[in-house]
């Protein structure tokens, strides 16, 4: 356990700062940045469902979408709240293996045998600290409405997690890939993002209209 969360932090402590450097550049960088990730997220979701053709079809389709809104989201929410959307995710997945790791407990669901009641609080409980940290660190206005939002994102993040892992475990694989070390394939890790970067923009959308 020690050997593959060290595989982890040493993984993201390569693939964060460079994450972050196309992300804020935007531009060309970006847009480049969102087609390798989506090609090779795609390669792994055909490798996951290669004997299911309408999944893996709907699944492609449901990636062009997802990278397509993570792509507006960036050029009109800004740097700052799409790294926001990101952070929230990431905290999320990083707050429900933490927590299910060291408090173990009840398992949430059969879709996923390494969830945990434990690991589902972690991921509300970290979001909403790293969420209402970030808030301040860039003097975003504090409102009720921000705090919902840190919430629904964690939810939707937790829902993708989810239905991926309903298709590794139909497919008896634990991970998509081998690309990262120490945390498997690529789609593996942005699994909640692909699903809370549409329903950000769209929610974001609706509130700017309401």
């Amino acid at each position: 356990m020690l050997k593959e969360i060290e595989k982890r932090i040493l993984t993201s402590l390569i693939i964060i700062p460079i994450t972050f450097f196309l992300i804020y550049k935007g531009s060309v960088f970006f847009i480049l940045f969102l087609i390798i990730t989506f090609f090779v997220s795609s390669y792994e979701w055909i490798k996951l469902n290669k004997k299911n053709e309408l999944i893996k079809s709907f699944g492609i389709i449901f990636l062009i979408f997802s990278f397509y809104f993570a792509y507006l989201l960036r050029l009109e929410q800004g740097f700052k709240i799409f790294l926001f959307i990101i952070l929230i995710s990431i905290l999320t997945d990083t707050g429900g293996y933490v927590f299910g790791k060291i408090f173990k407990g009840p398992k949430l669901t059969r879709i996923s045998p390494k969830k945990t009641y434990a690991g589902l609080m972690g991921s509300f409980l970290l979001s909403i600290m790293g969420g209402l940290i970030f808030i301040e660190l860039i003097d975003l206005k504090s409102n009720l409405f921000l705090y919902s939002f840190i919430l629904i994102i964690s939810l939707v993040s937790q829902v993708g997690d989810l239905v991926v892992s309903y298709f590794k475990r139909l497919a008896k694989i634990k991970d998509t890939g081998k690309i990262l070390p120490g945390h498997g394939g690529l789609l593996d890790r942005i699994d909640g993002i692909v699903f809370a970067t549409p329903f950000a923009y769209i929610y974001l959308k609706l509130a700017i209209v309401y």
